[in-house]
């Protein structure tokens, strides 16, 4: 039976995930993670897109991305291409690294980008691994509050949708709660 085909067309927004196979870790190191971020800025300079937010778990990963030219598709395709060489190579495995395809959402409204956004840089505290984000150094959060030339992250579309100060109120929404979060944009 065929796969079915993914949406896209030029200027699609998506939240990509991956997962390591059979739930195993993508990342054993901060050399790791080091170089899966050298590698995305490479996939980026070869198939060019605005990352606009990232968060790399112990065995999966999440990214908010808008396309240019190119689909998901090609651009996963050389990410994790050359991630599963380099994770192959460093610990002598053989075989497939990721777990089967990589799933896309489409994101179809400002609303969902901003949720897709707050999911991505809350996930290490919904899954335990630390109790503020500032403790966890390997999202896209600090791209956000602080700013940091040569980042590969574009934070500037999430933050338009918020008044000035944008940081602050950017803030305040991520760590909004329930009917607190219908007071923010969009």
């Amino acid at each position: 039976m065929a796969r079915k085909r993914r949406i896209w067309y030029p200027g699609a927004s998506y939240h990509i995930t991956s997962r390591g196979i059979r739930r195993t870790s993508l990342f054993w190191d901060k050399e790791d993670r080091e170089e899966y971020l050298r590698l995305l800025a490479e996939a980026m300079e070869k198939r060019p897109f605005i990352l606009q937010t990232y968060c790399l778990m112990t065995n999966h990963i999440h990214l908010q991305i808008k396309t240019l030219q190119h689909s998901p598709s090609d651009i996963i395709r050389i990410l994790h291409f050359n991630y599963a060489i380099y994770v192959n190579k460093k610990y002598s495995f053989t075989g497939h690294v990721f777990e089967s395809r990589f799933g896309s959402e489409l994101i179809t409204s400002a609303q969902y980008e901003l949720e897709v956004n707050r999911y991505i840089h809350l996930n290490p505290i919904r899954a335990g691994m630390v109790d503020c984000l500032e403790e966890y150094h390997w999202s896209s959060y600090f791209d956000y509050i602080e700013a940091k030339e040569g980042s590969l992250v574009n934070s500037e579309r999430i933050l338009a949708y918020f008044p000035e100060p944008k940081i602050e109120q950017y803030l305040q929404f991520l760590h909004a709660r329930g009917k607190e979060s219908d007071q923010y944009p969009v």
